[in-house]
Protein backbone atom coordinates (compact mmCIF):
# COMPACT_ATOMS: atom_id res chain seq x y z
CA UNK A 1 0.00 0.00 0.00
CA UNK A 2 2.88 2.45 0.26
CA UNK A 3 3.57 1.77 -3.24
CA UNK A 4 0.13 2.50 -4.04
CA UNK A 5 0.06 5.95 -1.93
CA UNK A 6 3.57 7.06 -3.50
CA UNK A 7 2.42 6.31 -7.36
CA UNK A 8 -0.67 8.38 -6.01
CA UNK A 9 1.47 10.98 -4.78
CA UNK A 10 3.07 11.32 -8.18
CA UNK A 11 0.33 10.97 -10.30
CA UNK A 12 -1.25 14.19 -8.54
CA UNK A 13 1.62 15.65 -7.66
CA UNK A 14 0.23 16.46 -4.57
CA UNK A 15 1.70 15.09 -1.57
CA UNK A 16 -1.44 15.69 0.62
CA UNK A 17 -3.95 13.93 2.84
CA UNK A 18 -7.39 15.27 3.45
CA UNK A 19 -8.53 14.87 7.19
CA UNK A 20 -11.90 13.99 7.18
CA UNK A 21 -12.94 15.17 10.72
CA UNK A 22 -16.03 16.48 10.33
CA UNK A 23 -17.57 18.50 13.41
CA UNK A 24 -21.79 19.41 13.19
CA UNK A 25 -20.72 22.68 12.91
CA UNK A 26 -18.99 22.74 9.60
CA UNK A 27 -21.67 21.05 8.34
CA UNK A 28 -23.85 23.64 5.88
CA UNK A 29 -27.28 23.93 6.96
CA UNK A 30 -29.15 22.84 4.38
CA UNK A 31 -27.26 19.41 4.47
CA UNK A 32 -28.06 19.40 8.11
CA UNK A 33 -31.84 20.07 7.38
CA UNK A 34 -32.02 17.32 4.77
CA UNK A 35 -30.75 14.52 7.33
CA UNK A 36 -32.84 16.06 10.22
CA UNK A 37 -35.71 15.57 8.12
CA UNK A 38 -35.45 12.49 7.58
CA UNK A 39 -34.17 11.07 10.85
CA UNK A 40 -34.79 13.90 13.15
CA UNK A 41 -32.22 16.06 15.40
CA UNK A 42 -31.26 11.75 16.44
CA UNK A 43 -27.54 10.71 16.53
CA UNK A 44 -28.91 9.13 12.99
CA UNK A 45 -29.35 12.48 11.79
CA UNK A 46 -25.85 14.12 13.01
CA UNK A 47 -24.42 10.63 11.40
CA UNK A 48 -26.06 11.04 8.38
CA UNK A 49 -25.37 14.89 7.68
CA UNK A 50 -21.73 14.44 8.60
CA UNK A 51 -21.98 11.52 5.92
CA UNK A 52 -23.36 13.97 3.44
CA UNK A 53 -20.88 16.25 4.31
CA UNK A 54 -18.29 13.82 3.36
CA UNK A 55 -19.23 12.65 0.33
CA UNK A 56 -19.68 16.42 -0.78
CA UNK A 57 -15.67 16.96 -0.29
CA UNK A 58 -14.55 13.20 -1.52
CA UNK A 59 -16.34 13.70 -5.11
CA UNK A 60 -14.46 17.74 -4.87
CA UNK A 61 -10.79 16.57 -4.32
CA UNK A 62 -10.37 13.12 -5.14
CA UNK A 63 -8.69 13.88 -8.44
CA UNK A 64 -6.58 16.10 -6.80
CA UNK A 65 -5.14 13.89 -3.74
CA UNK A 66 -3.93 10.94 -3.41
CA UNK A 67 -5.30 10.02 0.02
CA UNK A 68 -7.95 10.85 3.32
CA UNK A 69 -7.10 10.81 6.66
CA UNK A 70 -10.55 10.18 8.48
CA UNK A 71 -10.52 10.40 12.48
CA UNK A 72 -12.79 7.97 13.86
CA UNK A 73 -13.16 9.91 16.93
CA UNK A 74 -15.18 12.80 15.37
CA UNK A 75 -17.33 9.97 14.06
CA UNK A 76 -17.43 7.98 17.57
CA UNK A 77 -19.02 10.78 19.19
CA UNK A 78 -22.35 9.98 17.34
CA UNK A 79 -22.04 6.51 18.88
CA UNK A 80 -22.85 3.01 16.36
CA UNK A 81 -24.57 5.58 13.70
CA UNK A 82 -21.81 7.74 13.99
CA UNK A 83 -19.38 4.50 13.25
CA UNK A 84 -21.53 3.51 10.33
CA UNK A 85 -21.26 7.07 8.70
CA UNK A 86 -17.03 6.30 9.70
CA UNK A 87 -17.33 2.55 7.61
CA UNK A 88 -19.22 4.35 4.56
CA UNK A 89 -17.22 6.98 4.33
CA UNK A 90 -14.24 4.62 4.01
CA UNK A 91 -15.75 2.33 1.37
CA UNK A 92 -16.98 5.63 -0.76
CA UNK A 93 -13.20 7.17 -1.01
CA UNK A 94 -11.80 3.81 -1.77
CA UNK A 95 -14.05 3.33 -4.50
CA UNK A 96 -12.97 6.70 -5.73
CA UNK A 97 -9.32 5.55 -5.77
CA UNK A 98 -8.23 7.29 -2.61
CA UNK A 99 -5.92 5.65 -0.22
CA UNK A 100 -7.66 5.94 3.48
CA UNK A 101 -5.59 6.63 6.42
CA UNK A 102 -7.73 5.56 9.27
CA UNK A 103 -6.84 7.87 12.69
CA UNK A 104 -7.42 5.82 15.24
CA UNK A 105 -4.13 5.71 17.20
CA UNK A 106 -4.27 2.68 19.04
CA UNK A 107 -1.94 0.53 21.02
CA UNK A 108 -2.74 -1.59 23.74
CA UNK A 109 -0.82 -4.69 25.46
CA UNK A 110 -0.24 -7.58 22.39
CA UNK A 111 -3.83 -8.70 22.07
CA UNK A 112 -5.83 -5.88 22.65
CA UNK A 113 -3.25 -4.59 19.54
CA UNK A 114 -3.88 -7.88 17.51
CA UNK A 115 -7.64 -7.16 17.54
CA UNK A 116 -7.51 -3.54 16.85
CA UNK A 117 -5.06 -4.37 13.74
CA UNK A 118 -7.41 -7.10 12.29
CA UNK A 119 -10.59 -5.10 12.74
CA UNK A 120 -9.17 -2.02 11.02
CA UNK A 121 -6.59 -3.18 8.62
CA UNK A 122 -7.63 -7.31 8.66
CA UNK A 123 -10.03 -10.08 8.49
CA UNK A 124 -11.98 -11.20 11.58
CA UNK A 125 -12.44 -15.09 11.62
CA UNK A 126 -16.05 -16.01 11.92
CA UNK A 127 -16.41 -19.86 11.87
CA UNK A 128 -15.53 -20.88 8.18
CA UNK A 129 -15.00 -17.33 6.76
CA UNK A 130 -13.22 -14.15 6.79
CA UNK A 131 -14.59 -10.89 7.00
CA UNK A 132 -12.93 -6.99 6.52
CA UNK A 133 -14.03 -4.51 9.66
CA UNK A 134 -13.58 -1.32 8.94
CA UNK A 135 -10.78 -1.92 5.91
CA UNK A 136 -8.86 0.97 6.00
CA UNK A 137 -5.60 1.14 4.19
CA UNK A 138 -3.04 2.48 6.71
CA UNK A 139 -4.26 3.49 10.57
CA UNK A 140 -2.03 5.87 12.88
CA UNK A 141 -0.83 3.98 15.99
CA UNK A 142 0.14 4.56 19.37
CA UNK A 143 3.69 3.29 20.48
CA UNK A 144 3.93 3.96 23.91
CA UNK A 145 3.03 0.64 25.29
CA UNK A 146 6.13 -1.12 23.27
CA UNK A 147 6.65 -2.97 20.88
CA UNK A 148 4.27 -5.81 21.96
CA UNK A 149 1.48 -3.04 21.06
CA UNK A 150 3.17 -2.24 18.02
CA UNK A 151 3.92 -5.77 16.71
CA UNK A 152 0.14 -6.96 15.71
CA UNK A 153 -0.36 -4.22 13.32
CA UNK A 154 3.22 -4.66 11.83
CA UNK A 155 2.12 -8.44 11.51
CA UNK A 156 -1.51 -7.81 9.87
CA UNK A 157 0.49 -4.86 7.47
CA UNK A 158 2.57 -7.60 6.35
CA UNK A 159 -0.46 -10.24 5.56
CA UNK A 160 -2.67 -7.67 3.87
CA UNK A 161 0.03 -5.23 1.91
CA UNK A 162 -1.05 -2.33 3.99
CA UNK A 163 0.86 0.05 6.88
CA UNK A 164 1.19 2.24 9.65
CA UNK A 165 2.09 5.58 10.89
CA UNK A 166 3.57 5.56 14.21
CA UNK A 167 2.91 8.54 16.47
CA UNK A 168 6.27 9.94 17.19
CA UNK A 169 6.53 14.02 17.23
CA UNK A 170 2.91 15.15 17.40
CA UNK A 171 1.56 18.94 16.10
CA UNK A 172 0.12 19.38 19.60
CA UNK A 173 1.38 22.15 21.88
CA UNK A 174 2.02 19.74 24.76
CA UNK A 175 3.34 17.48 22.91
CA UNK A 176 6.73 18.15 24.43
CA UNK A 177 5.27 17.51 27.68
CA UNK A 178 6.61 13.63 27.46
CA UNK A 179 7.96 13.49 24.00
CA UNK A 180 10.85 16.26 24.24
CA UNK A 181 12.31 14.71 27.48
CA UNK A 182 15.41 13.79 27.62
CA UNK A 183 16.71 10.08 27.92
CA UNK A 184 20.68 9.20 27.89
CA UNK A 185 20.96 12.01 26.10
CA UNK A 186 18.23 12.30 23.39
CA UNK A 187 14.94 13.15 23.34
CA UNK A 188 12.42 10.85 23.60
CA UNK A 189 10.76 11.22 20.09
CA UNK A 190 14.07 10.90 18.48
CA UNK A 191 14.40 7.12 20.76
CA UNK A 192 10.56 6.17 19.34
CA UNK A 193 11.86 7.31 15.93
CA UNK A 194 14.98 4.99 16.07
CA UNK A 195 12.29 2.23 17.07
CA UNK A 196 10.39 3.10 13.85
CA UNK A 197 13.09 2.78 11.43
CA UNK A 198 14.06 -0.51 12.74
CA UNK A 199 10.46 -2.41 12.77
CA UNK A 200 10.03 -0.80 9.49
CA UNK A 201 13.61 -2.51 8.00
CA UNK A 202 12.20 -5.64 6.57
CA UNK A 203 8.67 -3.97 5.50
CA UNK A 204 10.06 -2.25 2.68
CA UNK A 205 8.32 -1.30 -1.00
CA UNK A 206 9.09 -1.27 -4.46
CA UNK A 207 9.97 2.35 -4.12
CA UNK A 208 12.08 2.47 -1.35
CA UNK A 209 9.67 3.34 1.64
CA UNK A 210 8.61 1.10 4.53
CA UNK A 211 5.90 0.75 5.18
CA UNK A 212 5.74 1.62 8.79
CA UNK A 213 5.48 5.16 8.58
CA UNK A 214 5.71 7.94 10.93
CA UNK A 215 4.11 10.83 12.32
CA UNK A 216 5.06 13.61 12.88
CA UNK A 217 3.80 17.48 13.24
CA UNK A 218 4.30 20.37 10.49
CA UNK A 219 4.10 22.58 13.87
CA UNK A 220 7.68 21.17 14.82
CA UNK A 221 10.08 21.75 11.91
CA UNK A 222 13.29 21.63 13.44
CA UNK A 223 12.14 18.12 14.69
CA UNK A 224 10.84 16.93 11.60
CA UNK A 225 14.47 18.23 10.13
CA UNK A 226 16.03 15.77 12.74
CA UNK A 227 13.43 12.88 12.36
CA UNK A 228 13.91 12.76 8.70
CA UNK A 229 18.08 11.82 8.78
CA UNK A 230 16.84 9.10 11.76
CA UNK A 231 14.38 7.76 9.47
CA UNK A 232 15.22 8.19 5.90
CA UNK A 233 12.98 5.19 4.72
CA UNK A 234 10.42 6.38 6.88
CA UNK A 235 7.42 7.67 4.87
CA UNK A 236 6.32 11.03 7.12
CA UNK A 237 2.51 11.52 7.88
CA UNK A 238 2.44 15.59 8.70
CA UNK A 239 -0.46 16.84 10.61
CA UNK A 240 -0.50 20.36 11.29
CA UNK A 241 -0.84 22.39 8.31
CA UNK A 242 -2.73 25.06 7.59
CA UNK A 243 -5.50 25.53 10.91
CA UNK A 244 -2.91 24.51 12.85
CA UNK A 245 -0.03 26.91 11.79
CA UNK A 246 2.35 25.05 9.75
CA UNK A 247 2.95 26.33 6.22
CA UNK A 248 4.86 25.50 2.80
CA UNK A 249 7.66 26.80 4.51
CA UNK A 250 7.84 24.72 7.53
CA UNK A 251 7.90 21.43 5.46
CA UNK A 252 10.40 20.93 3.38
CA UNK A 253 13.06 18.76 6.03
CA UNK A 254 10.25 16.62 6.19
CA UNK A 255 11.24 15.68 2.72
CA UNK A 256 14.01 13.31 1.22
CA UNK A 257 15.71 14.89 -1.95
CA UNK A 258 13.84 12.64 -4.22
CA UNK A 259 11.30 14.76 -3.35
CA UNK A 260 8.83 11.74 -1.59
CA UNK A 261 9.16 10.69 1.95
CA UNK A 262 6.17 13.17 3.47
CA UNK A 263 2.47 13.46 2.71
CA UNK A 264 1.39 16.52 4.42
CA UNK A 265 -2.41 16.93 6.38
CA UNK A 266 -4.69 19.55 6.33
CA UNK A 267 -8.41 18.57 8.16
CA UNK A 268 -10.45 22.13 8.89
CA UNK A 269 -8.19 24.15 6.85
CA UNK A 270 -9.54 22.30 3.97
CA UNK A 271 -12.97 20.89 4.83
CA UNK A 272 -14.16 24.04 6.33
CA UNK A 273 -12.67 25.96 3.93
CA UNK A 274 -15.98 27.76 3.13
CA UNK A 275 -16.61 29.30 6.93
CA UNK A 276 -12.93 31.13 6.25
CA UNK A 277 -13.09 35.03 4.96
CA UNK A 278 -10.71 33.97 2.04
CA UNK A 279 -13.40 31.27 0.80
CA UNK A 280 -16.40 33.06 1.83
CA UNK A 281 -17.89 33.99 -1.56
CA UNK A 282 -18.58 30.33 -2.27
CA UNK A 283 -20.87 30.24 0.40
CA UNK A 284 -22.69 27.14 2.10
CA UNK A 285 -23.65 25.57 -0.92
CA UNK A 286 -20.35 25.88 -2.14
CA UNK A 287 -18.28 24.36 0.56
CA UNK A 288 -17.33 21.43 -1.70
CA UNK A 289 -15.57 24.25 -4.00
CA UNK A 290 -14.35 26.00 -1.34
CA UNK A 291 -12.69 22.68 -0.28
CA UNK A 292 -10.97 21.89 -4.03
CA UNK A 293 -9.78 25.55 -4.31
CA UNK A 294 -8.05 25.44 -0.52
CA UNK A 295 -6.93 21.90 -1.77
CA UNK A 296 -5.24 23.82 -4.93
CA UNK A 297 -3.37 26.54 -2.74
CA UNK A 298 -2.12 24.41 -0.07
CA UNK A 299 -0.67 22.18 -3.21
CA UNK A 300 0.53 25.72 -4.62
CA UNK A 301 2.27 26.54 -1.38
CA UNK A 302 3.88 23.04 -0.62
CA UNK A 303 5.24 22.92 -4.61
CA UNK A 304 6.56 26.57 -4.46
CA UNK A 305 8.61 25.63 -1.08
CA UNK A 306 10.15 22.33 -2.45
CA UNK A 307 11.24 24.45 -5.28
CA UNK A 308 12.86 27.22 -3.48
CA UNK A 309 14.91 24.36 -1.47
CA UNK A 310 16.40 23.24 -4.79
Amino acid sequence: MIDKLIEGIRRTNAPIVVGLDPMLGYVPDYLKKQAFDEFGETLEGAAEAIWLYNRGLVDAVCDLVPAVKPQIAMYEQFGVPGLQAFHRTVEYCKKKGLVVIGDIKRGDIGSTSEAYAVGHLGRVQVGSHAFYGFDEDFVTVNPYLGSDGVRPFVKVCKEEKKGIFVLVKTSNPSSGEFQDRLIDGKPLYELVGEQVAAWGEDCVGTHGYSYVGAVTGATYPEQGRLLRRVMPKTYLLVPGYGAQGGKGADLVHFFNEDGLGAIINSSRGIIAAWKQEQYASYGEKGYADAARAAVLAMQQDIAQALDNRA
